[in-house]
């Protein structure tokens, strides 16, 4: 699509001190097969998330169509997620930007505008907090 040479850069599942990190490549099937992703959150998208959707599907593709009248955006959001995206800026050299969307402000963003603005899904980032106080 960007002329992305090697799809499995952004197919990981790390962590820090207060979040997880998953890249945006991963679908659904690679998150539940993935030994490192949380067995809550693997929990969390077999019931919730990715019942009605295809497991193939990619995070990246998923969050970029993602609207607020989705049952999943409602999910995320109480998992206090995060998406970080690489964002075109145009001038006089063109270079990708990086920039870090609540759920609330990637939803209001339609398809359209993240096209026209360049905008790739890289990561989506959940709060371990979230991920432990979310009641299954």
């Amino acid at each position: 699509m960007y002329n992305i040479i090697n799809e499995d850069d952004f197919k990981y599942t790390m962590q820090d001190v207060s979040r997880y990190y998953l890249g945006a490549r991963l679908s659904y099937r690679e998150i539940m097969a993935d030994e490192m992703a949380p067995f809550k959150f693997k929990t969390i998208v077999e019931r919730y998330i990715a019942k009605d959707i295809d497991a193939d599907t990619t995070l990246e593709s998923h969050l970029y169509h993602l609207t607020d009248q989705d049952f999943e955006w409602r999910v995320f959001k109480q998992l206090r997620a995060k998406v970080r995206v690489s964002q075109l800026k145009k001038g006089s050299t063109d270079h990708y930007q990086e920039k870090v969307y609540t759920m609330d402000q990637l939803a209001a963003i339609s398809p359209d505008s993240k096209e026209s603005a360049g905008m790739i899904v890289r990561e989506l980032i959940i709060s371990k907090l979230a991920l432990l106080a979310f009641s299954l």
